[in-house]
Order: structure tokens, then C-alpha cells, then sequence
């Protein structure tokens, strides 16, 4: 009774995560295509790729200690196998953003093709996330 609990609990956090993350991807597209300062679009598509991966810890039920890239890279590793190309890729984007620690903290200048690379990297997780989710629930 209480792994149908927790499972319906999961996606529930899962559902909400994946809708956030596209929401916030769709947003950061919206932007690109109207010509939109790249900083606002990496800056949006960075929160939707955050969610994304979330939503991926959310189907296996495990939370990640922290919501930085290479914390969620580490705990997404132990639970699936994650590409390696784009993992290197989503870890990378912490040398942007360390925004997850007190000693360390800074917020690097985006450029144009961050912008664009983010957004590639949202589209590949939110593939990879149609695919798992297939694959939960069969």
C-alpha cells in the first residue's frame, strides 16, 4: 500500500516538474524566436532544463541533495544511464551558474550560442524524458 503511495506521489511531483520544465522551455523558445536578449533565453531555458531533470529524479523517486547541474547529473547517473555527451554538456552549464555555493558564488555573462546550446539541451532531455517515461510505464 505505501509504494502505491509513494509511486502516486512521484508522479504527481513528476507531472508537476515536466509541466514547469516545458512551460519554462516554451517560454525560452518564445523568446529566441522574437529576438530576445540570448541572456534572458539561456536564463529561462536554464530554469526548464533544471525542472526537466528533476522531473527525471521524480520518476525513479529519488530527490537529488542539490538543484545544481552537476548534483542532479550525479544522482541522475546512479539511477539511469544518462548519455554521456549531454551529461558532460549539462555539467559544463555550472562554470555559468555557481549559484549553489556560499564560498564560490557567481553568475557568469551568457553568450549567444549558451543561448542556443541550452536549448538544444532541453530539447534532448525532454526527448529522453518522453522515452523514460514510456519505458516507467510499461
Amino acid at each position: 500500500m505505501m509504494d502505491m503511495m509513494a509511486d502516486k506521489i512521484n508522479l504527481v511531483e513528476f507531472e508537476k516538474d515536466y509541466h514547469d520544465g516545458k512551460c519554462y522551455h516554451r517560454r525560452a523558445e518564445q523568446f529566441a524566436r522574437k529576438g530576445h536578449y540570448f541572456s534572458l533565453i539561456f536564463n529561462i531555458a536554464a530554469i526548464a532544463l533544471e525542472r526537466y531533470l528533476v522531473a527525471l529524479c521524480d520518476l525513479y523517486g529519488i530527490m537529488p541533495q542539490n538543484h545544481n547541474y552537476t548534483c542532479l547529473m550525479d544522482t541522475l547517473e546512479e539511477i539511469m544511464d544518462f548519455p554521456l555527451a549531454l551529461n558532460k554538456e549539462i555539467r559544463s552549464l555550472d562554470l555559468i551558474f555557481g549559484i549553489c555555493s556560499l564560498e564560490n558564488y557567481h553568475h557568469g555573462a551568457p553568450e549567444s550560442s549558451d543561448a542556443n546550446q541550452i536549448l538544444s539541451m532541453c530539447n534532448e532531455v525532454r526527448q529522453l524524458i518522453a522515452q523514460t517515461a514510456l519505458v516507467q510505464k510499461k
